[in-house]
């Protein structure tokens, strides 16, 4: 394809996944006090690049120290600015801020798929940011659990239904359920899933593989969270918990949701689910290298074996975590989860930055050198997607996308990490000229 065919399509590709942008959690206004026109000469200013917050200008505090926060781009060249802070699936080529100048460090929140933008998970991009906030336990402020309000979600019984009652419903619905709309990503779950079908019922209540209907209160997106929704996911015995792309570390509600309702997750996703399982025994977790009738197999003799199948729960009746990892990394993180009267995972974002330029202040003032941070490959990696090879009946042209954009994504990775280094202006078409240079 020409260059310019693949502009058009990083253009369209750009588009496409603007839109799919989650609710973030609105910022906690008992640490923001909007200040006069001006006032900001007093403190540091840090600018969001990308848009998330949307606000033109505000004082945050962050312990001791405060800086003002604002989405006004033509802080650019205000004295006091020190940093800029990217959202990773708006982070574009067409509009960054360079010159970037010595005193300016540049942070990255990406909380979203990888397919949300591939060439962020590069090492010539990654590393160009000073501070980062990711899916990745390795990140400067890792947000791994996003997903989960703490431990007390995982131990509550609200939803958790007797397996004598479970098994009579079996009379009427499948001993599997699949609720999802997101069709054919990288992850490539729902080919695994329809060869999975072949071999043991599923009720699939989502768009993708669709055959059984959901109330029509709840078939809109925003349903997930309703309580009836709930209550119709806690009747069946496993919930196929396949997340769109295969990284460690990337895990969502689709692993801790069955868990909170006390449902057995079979769980496809991060490689290093273990680390963050509630309890050893907690999940079926799939193997990937092995036939979804082997996985079928198995699920039908813990759906006939109530003894065997309750060790997955056994931890959940006794409201007890096992894992020492998640315990603590749910204790100690600096931010919540739906807990208005605690900082969320972008205020601590925005202060970690904040109260790292503040640190350099210091040291400036101490006449010592300022201390360097820099992203490492590690803080946002994911390997290149995979197809498995099992004859497909239906399938959309999008499921063979991904392994080309991957691949794709490595040149872009390449050419904006050297355009950076050069830091100078450049335009969309030097770009993908440079993305086409070898």
């Amino acid at each position: 394809m020409t260059f310019q065919v693949i502009e058009q399509l990083g253009k369209f590709e750009q588009n496409a996944l603007r839109q799919q942008l989650t609710h973030i959690q609105a910022i906690d206004d008992t640490r923001v006090q909007m200040i006069p026109h001006g006032s900001e000469l007093q403190y540091p200013v840090i600018v969001w690049w990308s848009p998330l917050t949307g606000e033109l200008g505000r004082l945050a505090e962050c312990g001791h120290n405060r800086c003002f926060f604002t989405v006004n781009k033509s802080y650019y060249s205000h004295p006091q600015t020190k940093a800029f802070l990217f959202y990773g699936t708006d982070f574009s080529i067409e509009s960054l801020p360079i010159p970037r100048h010595e005193q300016h460090q540049w942070a990255l929140f990406h909380e979203e798929s990888p397919k949300n933008n591939y060439k962020l998970f590069h090492e010539p991009l990654i590393t160009l940011f000073n501070h980062t906030a990711t899916f990745s336990r390795h990140s400067h402020l890792p947000l791994t659990t996003q997903h989960l309000e703490g431990l007390s979600a995982l131990t509550a019984q609200t939803h958790l239904l007797p397996l004598s009652y479970k098994n009579q419903l079996r009379k009427t619905l499948a001993p599997v359920v699949y609720v999802q709309s997101d069709c054919d990503p990288p992850s490539d779950r729902d080919v695994y899933i329809q060869e999975l079908m072949q071999h043991i019922q599923v009720d699939s209540y989502g768009q993708c593989l669709h055959n059984k209907d959901l109330p029509s209160h709840l078939r809109d997106s925003t349903a997930m969270d309703d309580h009836d929704f709930y209550q119709i996911l806690a009747q069946y015995k496993f919930i196929l918990a396949f997340e769109n792309a295969v990284c460690d570390d990337y895990i969502t509600e689709k692993l801790w949701r069955p868990l909170k309702l006390g449902v057995v997750p079979v769980y496809y996703g991060a490689p290093n689910v273990h680390m963050w399982l509630p309890d050893n025994r907690s999940a079926v977790v799939v193997n990937p290298n092995e036939p979804p009738k082997k996985l079928a197999q198995y699920l039908k003799r813990l759906d006939k074996n109530d003894w065997e199948y309750l060790k997955y729960l056994e931890w959940k009746h006794k409201r007890e975590i096992s894992n020492l990892n998640l315990v603590t990394e749910l204790k100690e993180r600096p931010w919540r989860v739906q807990d208005i009267g605690q900082d969320n995972f972008i205020d601590a974002f925005e202060c970690m930055v904040c109260n790292r330029v503040w640190e350099n202040i210091h040291r400036h003032e101490k006449k010592l050198p300022s201390k360097v941070w820099q992203a490492e490959e590690s803080h946002l990696t994911c390997p290149p997607p995979k197809l498995f090879d099992f004859a497909v009946s239906t399938s959309s042209s999008l499921r063979q996308i991904w392994r080309a954009s991957y691949e794709q994504s490595k040149r872009e990775a390449r050419a904006l990490g050297l355009m950076l280094h050069r830091n100078r202006n450049f335009t969309v078409t030097q770009f993908w000229r440079e993305v086409f240079t070898d």
